[in-house]
């Protein structure tokens, strides 16, 4: 991929999350993990044109890895609510400074990189599809334990959202194991009740007639 297109690429992919996000949209499997996933893809083909040196794979490593862990904090940096049943989400004033972080970081490895002689060739988009992909995998993480369902995609027209057993049967083991710690979290109040209602029979033994 040439360089003015794959700049193109990315800013229009940085513009397309940017305002869908920060005014809210439905959260979905597909849009949260193939669409990026495409993107690191199309970017891993375009890594046959980076030179193997050990230079360029230990950048290309560093950046990926620090595009991985700005991704997985924006996600959880992500609000999660409902609307209508379903989970929605919204940017915070703390992805967009993560997203700033993250931009930052690339133009600052990429200048690096020309520093030293090293052609960067698809790490760029490699790296961009692996935080938004990250970035999705968490706002998933983060979404099967609320109330709102997610679908893999919405419906065409006006049929129903496509649904994901997957994140279905995610979001009911998340919703049993958060069932069943509140249930741990109140069994010493009710052992404290049945214990004090022992002790009122016991200083009191006609209140049991």
């Amino acid at each position: 991929m040439s360089g003015p297109i794959e700049i193109i690429l990315i800013v229009a992919l940085i513009g397309y999350v940017l305002v869908r996000r920060f005014t809210g949209e439905p959260v979905e499997g597909k849009r949260m993990l193939l669409v990026p996933a495409v993107i690191a893809v199309v970017g891993a083909v375009n890594l046959r044109e980076v030179p193997h040196s050990p230079a360029a794979i230990g950048m290309l490593v560093a950046t990926a890895v620090i595009s991985v862990v700005l991704g997985v904090l924006r996600g959880f940096s992500v609000r999660i609510y409902e609307r209508d049943g379903h989970a929605m989400m919204r940017y915070t004033w703390v992805t967009a400074v993560l997203w700033v972080v993250n931009i930052a970081v690339k133009l600052g490895s990429g200048l690096l990189a020309g520093a030293v002689g090293l052609h960067a060739g698809g790490g760029i988009t490699f790296s961009l599809g692996l935080t938004v992909l990250a970035e999705g995998v968490a706002i998933l993480a983060k979404g099967v334990r609320g109330t709102g369902r997610i679908p893999w995609s919405r419906g065409r027209g006006d049929a129903a959202p496509v649904p994901s057993p997957m994140l279905d049967s995610m979001q009911r083991k998340a919703r049993d194991a958060g069932d069943l710690r509140g249930m741990r979290s109140f069994a010493p109040v009710l052992d404290g009740l049945r214990d004090a209602a022992a002790d009122r029979r016991n200083a009191h033994p006609g209140a049991r007639r």
